[in-house]
């Protein structure tokens, strides 16, 4: 029987969508007030869920301590209260728009799991706009 944990998280990250190759008018026509040049932010929340066959020696799917710290590591620590288009090499040359940014996390979360788990990350960039990806 497989059985789905999640654990919730959350950051802080300023952010701009634009594109470098187009001018300021046509990224304010795409992104509106999320091309602001000054930046904007957003208090994210995100749900990691690790699905699996529960171990029977232990009866978890996976340790919660470790998906924290995993989660710590390679989410909190690298974009809580930072400037993603500029402080995270992801977003040097990519726009962080929530779809691109759950991908993102998705891909430094997934090469720690137990090849047997199936992984799907979910990211509230407001509480009621949200984008998932499960590879």
């Amino acid at each position: 029987m497989k059985v789905t944990v999640s654990r919730k998280a959350h950051f802080n990250a300023a952010h701009r969508l634009y594109r470098k190759d187009w001018s300021d008018e046509k990224n304010q026509t795409i992104f509106g007030k999320c091309s602001n040049p000054h930046f904007h932010g957003h208090n994210y929340e995100l749900v990691v869920h690790v699905t699996g066959i529960i171990n029977p020696d232990t009866g978890y799917v996976i340790d919660m301590k470790i998906l924290k710290d995993l989660i710590k590591e390679e989410v909190e620590d690298k974009m809580d209260h930072k400037n993603l288009n500029e402080e995270v090499p992801e977003f040097y040359d990519k726009i962080p728009t929530a779809e691109n940014m759950v991908i993102v996390i998705y891909e430094a979360l997934k090469p720690h799991m137990n090849p047997e788990h199936e992984l799907a990350v979910t990211l509230y960039e407001t509480p009621r706009n949200f984008v998932s990806y499960s590879g």
